[in-house]
């Protein structure tokens, strides 16, 4: 089935038409969740509730861009709307002297650790990191999303890099295990 074959099938409710959608779409869908979401089991439930969405709303889609785009869209839409209604996004001064920069050395992380420490950002740091660092959405984009002013945006960004920082450069070395000393 072709893409269009399988929103149209979507739109009648198709089962096989769904199961092939989610099936085609869930990696990508589970990825932009896990950037939004603390852990593992949230991006989970966000996907679910990313689907449930596309289900039933997939008879608005136009036609007109890309429609992964779309779907993905809804994912980050759907994590930012279950945060919303359980966090405040506060400024913090706006003293951005403090230097966030992370040199090459300290990035040569792998990438699944580097994921896990923006999962541990407190909410408030989270969803502004992931919407301007990993999705390119500027200040402005960001605080009409979030309902909060540009400057609250740009704190916490600021406050998420000095985190993460904080943590990248703090990190400890991995043992390395010599196979042939049996360690």
């Amino acid at each position: 089935m072709n893409q269009e074959q399988l929103i149209k099938g979507c739109i009648k409710h198709n089962a096989g038409a769904q199961e092939e959608l989610y099936r085609r779409y869930k990696d990508v869908l589970f990825t932009v969740s896990l950037k939004y979401c603390r852990n593992e089991a949230e991006a989970e439930d966000n996907l679910h509730n990313t689907f449930i969405e596309v289900f039933t709303t997939i008879d608005r889609y136009q036609g007109s861009g890309s429609f992964e785009g779309w779907m993905k869209r809804i994912a980050i839409n759907k994590a930012i709307d279950s945060y919303k209604k359980s966090i405040q996004l506060v400024p913090v001064k706006e003293d951005y002297s403090e230097d966030t920069d992370v040199s090459d050395a300290e990035m040569d992380l792998p990438l699944d650790y580097l994921l896990s420490l923006v999962q541990q950002l407190p909410d408030k740091y989270r969803l502004v990191f992931s919407l301007y660092e990993l999705d390119d959405h500027s200040h402005s984009e960001i605080a009409a999303m979030l309902d909060v002013s540009e400057g609250t945006s740009k704190s916490n960004l600021h406050r998420a890099r000095s985190v993460l920082k904080e943590k990248i450069t703090g990190r400890q070395p991995r043992p390395n295990y010599n196979m042939s000393n049996g360690k």
